[in-house]
């Protein structure tokens, strides 16, 4: 692998690519420690060593590489993007236009990044708005800190935090597009796996500090365990064999062709686990907002807030199994691929075309994410273990979306290099 990184270092404009994709995350990483103007530099750092955010702040602070606590000019992070992408993805299912805009191809599929680009400063508005609105209110960002995060409420001042963290979110916008363009991988999902791996290191001494050497080795082998892990199931697919006909257009011969449909054991990804998370915050939240005492309120704070309590354990557990069974039965239609298939001549050998090979597909699809949700509630658990073990959940990066993220994201930026490395006819390096 390090000889075939060295050929790679070794290629004019794949180099160029690599150092050009470098760039935009050491400064993607600068504007997310950049202070939003008009906050408090000072009381933030020193509300960040006292409170212990967790819940949706902390999920969000995690995709932003901690700069939505931090209120800096990155603050929103890529977090709207990705609200908005789901947003629109799902509306493919419901909105017959979009669905239409979707099978156009190259030139619908721009339009719908369009569209995305829309909701994306829409939602940037939206939660750049209330972020400021709840950092007004000393306490209510850092729980147990009273120190006054923005020192100065007036609607001028917060206008332009509003705005300046909105153009922050078009900034990361346009930098995604730029490395996906002119550098190596998907950019957005580069700029996601900056945020999350940049906390490692500060999260693992962290726990080297507060528990000790052992701890820390245990968490370092965790984690070597857990990123096998997680490697071997993403890589996991179901290869449905496909056959295609041959067929006479002409003098020409088209068809005969043998193929595969490769139906993955983590068909959702890691979406399941952000809808979870999203869902099961939503009651402690309007606890928090509604400032209620009443029996419903007391309770959700004894089991919903605590990760460490069984019944929170079990619900979320079940959020994300239920989500998985979800996301993949509106992204994955078996009714449209064995219309697919029919329509070109391809059949499963075995299995009649039409009805009968919709059914198939579908009785596999249930059976494989069956051990996909399973597994994807086993890694969003590793850190309430961690709590448990160790009261280190906020600080325990082995696990979770974080650890579903940077592994997704590394294993499919190695192929894009090893697929360049390919054409110019060098030996890959995932073997």
């Amino acid at each position: 692998m390090l000889s075939a990184f060295g050929k790679a270092f070794k290629t004019p404009d794949l180099r160029r690519k690599i150092f050009f994709t470098m760039a935009i995350m050491g400064l993607f990483r600068f504007g997310s420690i950049v202070p939003t103007p008009g906050v408090s530099y000072v009381n933030v750092q020193s509300c960040l060593d006292q409170a212990n955010n967790g819940g949706l702040f902390g999920l969000v602070n995690l995709f932003s590489g901690g700069a939505l606590l931090q209120l800096s000019v990155f603050a929103l992070g890529i977090m709207p993007y990705i609200t908005s992408s789901i947003i629109i993805q799902l509306l493919t299912v419901v909105i017959p236009r979009f669905e239409s805009l979707k099978k156009e191809g190259q030139s619908g599929n721009a339009k719908l990044t369009q569209y995305t680009r829309y909701l994306t400063i829409g939602l940037a508005i939206l939660q750049s708005t209330g972020l400021v609105a709840v950092a007004r209110t000393p306490g209510r960002l850092f729980s147990g800190c009273a120190l006054a995060i923005i020192p100065d409420t007036s609607w001028s001042r917060i206008l332009t935090m509003v705005a300046v963290m909105t153009a922050g979110t078009s900034v990361i916008m346009w930098l995604g597009e730029l490395i996906t363009d002119r550098g190596v991988g998907n950019g957005m999902s580069i700029l996601i796996f900056t945020s999350i791996a940049a906390g490692f290191p500060t999260q693992l001494w962290s726990i080297k500090l507060q528990k000790g050497l052992f701890a820390f080795l245990f968490v370092c082998a965790v984690g070597v365990l857990v990123v096998a892990a997680v490697v071997f199931v993403e890589q996991a697919q179901r290869r449905v064999p496909v056959q295609y006909a041959k067929r006479q257009v002409g003098r020409q011969q088209y068809g005969g062709t043998s193929t595969y449909i490769p139906i993955k054991v983590n068909q959702a990804g890691v979406i399941p686990v952000i809808f979870a998370s999203s869902l099961l915050y939503i009651p402690s939240l309007i606890v928090n907002f509604s400032g209620s005492s009443s029996k419903w309120a007391v309770w959700v704070q004894q089991n919903l807030v605590k990760g460490d309590h069984p019944i929170y354990i079990i619900s979320y557990a079940a959020l994300i199994i239920f989500f998985t069974y979800f996301y993949v039965a509106i992204t994955f239609n078996p009714d449209e691929v064995a219309e697919d298939m029919k329509k070109y001549g391809g059949f499963i050998p075995g299995i009649r075309a039409g009805r009968p090979t919709s059914e198939y597909l579908q009785y596999v699809l249930s059976r494989i994410t069956l051990p996909g949700a399973l597994y994807l509630a086993l890694i969003a658990v590793i850190p309430i273990a961690a709590l448990i073990l160790f009261n280190a959940t906020q600080n325990f990066p082995f696990g979770g979306t974080a650890i579903l993220i940077v592994v997704g994201v590394g294993l499919d930026t190695a192929k894009q290099i090893e697929s360049q490395l390919q054409q110019r006819s060098y030996e890959g390096f995932l073997r």
